[in-house]
């Protein structure tokens, strides 16, 4: 009997259309032989749900991914899909496409939790830690692997001590620096700033999108990327890297350029790669992750590695990094790295029932 899969994608985020184009890809890419494919859509504005059942054959453009709901109401619409669709019986697990806020942060993970449905990709503690940039810093730093100088703050913070904030900013990190909202991804409401104008005017654009902000020096140098995933004893690809010409790889750069070439593997010493690929799983464990992720470095002109970020659900088109990364480290082909991220959830899934709730 083949396996139920749900793929949740849109969401209630300013990363919508991301999502989206995950999805069109992913559900173009599995296989109907193994999978009875239920597509779950989820409006930008209210977060209704949105399904017409099973989807026998992938659609040819993205906008055909885009549903009307039954019910405009989160709770109704999510009620009337769990009920007529996800509920019934045979094996079943979801595959949440959902990048940034109210999909990437735990949220969703959680009610597969509750639903006691298998779920790829990151658990509800690893999502929340790795969304929130803040947090995952702090952590990474008590493991002791090198990041950028940065300084965060609340927007109460910058609404009531802003002058002394800039002071402190230009202190002690400088300029250029970037200033990113805490836990978003795909470079929205980034900017890069050169002087205190730019800097006021950055962490303005940055509040419209967080309450919590993060600014960080420059690091000078290149960005390299590394594909993790795995469960228990995870797996690191060949660390990979965007040749550009952009100075500030913004969310344009990224989904506009026609021209980004990909260098897998990157060109790097054979000591500084695998350096960034142990430093890429130390990273993975410590934020808990499960089941994939991408690890994020810059690496100076002194050949210093610090590290970026980490992004628990990176892009997943079919000219994003990561599933490159891994087609050209070990030849796994899209679809076969979807049926592994799938397999992976269950055996997180199999590992949980092992624990008893009752003395």
């Amino acid at each position: 009997m083949k396996i139920k899969l749900f793929v949740l994608y849109g969401g209630k985020s300013v990363e919508h259309e991301i999502s989206l184009r995950t999805a069109f890809t992913v559900l173009g890419s599995i296989d109907r032989d193994k999978f009875d494919v239920y597509p779950i859509y989820i409006t930008q504005q209210e977060g209704a749900w949105c399904c017409s059942g099973m989807q026998e054959h992938a659609r040819t453009t993205i906008e055909e991914l885009v549903m009307e709901p039954e019910f405009t109401s989160a709770t109704e619409s999510m009620g009337s899909v769990l009920l007529r669709y996800v509920s019934g019986e045979g094996k079943k697990v979801a595959l949440p496409l959902l990048h940034g806020s109210n999909g990437e942060d735990g949220t969703v993970q959680g009610l597969m939790e509750l639903l006691d449905i298998p779920y790829v990709g990151n658990g509800v503690l690893s999502a929340a830690l790795t969304l929130d940039k803040v947090v995952s810093k702090q952590l990474l730093s008590q493991a002791g692997i090198r990041q950028t100088d940065h300084i965060s703050f609340l927007m109460e913070q910058w609404n009531e001590e802003g002058h002394s904030l800039l002071n402190r900013m230009e202190k002690s990190l400088g300029y250029p620096v970037y200033v990113k909202p805490a836990t978003l991804g795909s470079s929205i409401g980034i900017s890069r700033c050169e002087d205190r104008a730019a800097l006021m005017q950055g962490i303005e654009h940055a509040l419209r999108f967080d309450r919590k902000i993060v600014v960080e020096c420059e690091v000078a140098g290149r960005e390299i990327q590394v594909a993790v995933m795995g469960n228990e004893r995870p797996l690191a690809s060949l660390p990979g890297e965007f040749i550009h010409r952009h100075r500030f790889f913004d969310f344009e750069s990224k989904y506009m350029d026609k021209e980004l070439v990909m260098s897998i593997p990157a060109e790097l010493p054979s000591y500084t790669m695998e350096r960034i690929r142990e430093y890429a799983i130390q990273a993975y464990r410590v934020l808990c992750c499960s089941g994939l992720a991408r690890v994020d470095f810059f690496l100076d002109s002194d050949g210093e590695i610090y590290l970026n970020e980490i992004n628990a659900l990176p892009g997943f088109t079919g000219t994003s990094m990561y599933p490159v990364m891994w087609e050209r480290t070990n030849g796994t082909a899209y679809s076969e790295l979807i049926e592994k991220l799938i397999d992976y959830a269950f055996m997180r899934h199999a590992d949980r029932l092992t624990v008893q709730y009752a003395r």
